[in-house]
């Protein structure tokens, strides 16, 4: 039941220690020493949230941001919250055609962007009616913190329902575009305080936080467990493998895709003695490999503990916080509050290790999808289960294992790409007939992209310039890593293109 206000700024900085003077984040990969107290986080919010009111924007206007990592863009994360707004976080590295499509849909009221895009970003929402286009840079500087600096650090936050929006996050469909996943401060709220008890957060945590912070893995587990716990953050804006193993010694808590810490085993420092300070190594966003998950046992004496979420629902299972209760190759057990269950293709509950649908329901799943209620209502069950799309098996102790997904999901290196939105923009390139996209097992990245195309008719497109052209339509983790000519795609007797079967020819590519 929604109380007098929700505002899931309010539960964050009740979190704050009683001495605001002492540091919250320090940016560990600066070239010079930088540290943000937690008396700099509030009154940089409520500066940037009084901006924001300045601008007498409608109620809960959507704040679309594509920035790059900084602690002042999770800042304006902070004051969209507080100043009642919806805050639609971007990867960086989208381009032109997918940011079009994300303001068309948002209709966002303000747009903040790097400066260095601001050219053909701010075009691009000028021309569909967006009031206000400000730019945020990784040095501190833009327009949008020069009109900020002048207002006041004193802000009433404002009332909000916890059933009331509090984030948009885009996730694309295996068919057709992106799909804004609506989140509500409850939603977020119950997420995080239940990971703070289940993982044993406290105040006297250090967070290594070197993830992305546009999508649910760096900006909501991470950010909101160490605000939650007032934990310091020390803050990489960049991965760099060498950086964050120099900084173990100093933390306590870690989070990463696998791809993460596919990269810190092959640092020669990586030992126990250097993990000694270490309690919690956290993976998510993509399937841990067992020999992943088994090596760093032996490099570093600590077990990874593996958890599963996705955008519409945040995270819904976890492994437990005791190392010896955690099981390599599962994702653990529900959240507490988490309803999940493995259903068969009639929607009958499956037996234990019998492989089916995973549906979840709970205080942490979506209310839907933004404008988009037919899609929403296809993606509930009739008792109202919100069916994932992926396919695994729960055991007789009540451990998921994710077995796979449904329609052709590639995760690589963490973010999800979506096989029919590549095939989009292949088909359009001059000379393509047809493409099928599919994900290859790859050592770094767990999956990679894979492009192959069927050139039409006395056409020679060379594969080289294709993938030029994608990389500036396109973001590049979805870039295909190979593009291969081929003369013709295998069909079933439907005319179907049998994704499986391009998958096993080519599950060696990049072996």
């Amino acid at each position: 039941m929604d109380s007098a206000n929700d505002n899931l700024f309010l539960a964050l900085r009740q979190g704050f220690p009683e001495d605001l003077q002492a540091c919250a984040i320090e940016v560990a990969d600066a070239a010079a020493p930088l540290r943000y107290s937690w008396l700099d986080l509030e009154r940089a919010s409520a500066m940037l949230a009084n901006w924001l009111e300045q601008l007498q924007l409608e109620p809960a206007s959507r704040v679309l941001v594509q920035v790059d990592k900084s602690v002042e863009a999770l800042t304006l994360y902070l004051a969209v919250l507080r100043a009642g707004h919806v805050y639609v976080p971007l990867n960086s590295a989208y381009q032109d055609a997918e940011l079009a499509y994300f303001i068309e849909d948002a209709k966002p009221a303000v747009v903040v962007c790097a400066g260095r895009n601001f050219g053909w970003i701010s075009k691009l929402a000028f021309t569909r009616g967006v009031p206000w286009v400000f730019t945020l840079n990784e040095d501190r500087s833009g327009t949008l913190l020069d009109r900020a600096q002048h207002m006041s650090d004193q802000h009433q936050v404002a009332h909000k329902r916890g059933s009331e929006l509090a984030a948009i996050l885009y996730t694309s469909g295996t068919t057709g575009r992106s799909k804004g996943a609506m989140l509500s401060h409850a939603n977020l709220l119950s997420n995080a305080q239940v990971l703070k008890d289940l993982w044993a957060w406290r105040g006297e945590d250090v967070l290594i936080h070197a993830l992305p912070i546009f999508h649910v893995h760096g900006l909501f587990v991470a950010s909101h467990g160490a605000l939650l716990a007032g934990a310091r953050m020390l803050w990489v804006n960049r991965f760099d493998a060498a950086t964050v193993l120099a900084l173990l010694p100093r933390a306590t808590v870690f989070m990463g895709v696998p791809t993460l810490y596919v990269r810190l085993l092959a640092e020669r420092g990586l030992t126990p003695q250097h993990c000694a300070a270490m309690r919690l190594f956290i993976s998510g966003s993509a399937p841990l490999l067992l020999e992943t998950f088994r090596s760093w046992q032996e490099r570093t004496g600590h077990t990874i503990l593996e958890r599963y979420g996705m955008s519409e629902t945040l995270m819904l299972s976890s492994n437990p916080y005791d190392p010896q209760q955690r099981m390599g190759g599962t994702v653990g057990p529900a959240l507490p509050g988490v309803g999940l269950r493995v259903v068969d293709d009639a929607g009958q509950p499956c037996a234990a290790e019998h492989i089916g649908h995973i549906q979840v329901r709970g205080p942490n799943v979506f209310s839907g999808y933004w404008c988009m209620p037919e899609k929403t209502a296809a993606e509930f069950s009739a008792d109202g289960w919100f069916k994932t799309g992926d396919v695994g098996q729960l055991d007789a102790q009540g451990y998921l294992r994710i077995v796979g997904r449904s329609k052709d999901l590639i995760i690589s290196g963490g973010y999800n790409v979506y096989p029919a939105e590549v095939e989009g923009f292949i088909n359009e390139l001059p000379g393509v007939a047809e493409s099928a996209v599919i994900g290859a097992p790859h050592p770094d990245f767990g999956e990679a992209v894979v492009a192959v195309v069927v050139a039409q008719a006395g056409a020679t497109p060379d594969a080289a310039q294709m993938l030029a052209t994608l990389k500036q339509r396109i973001a590049g983790f979805k870039v295909p890593k190979q593009l291969l000519l081929v003369p013709e795609l295998p069909r079933n007797a439907m005319g179907k293109v049998q994704k499986n079967l391009l998958r096993q020819q080519y599950q060696d590519l990049f072996a």
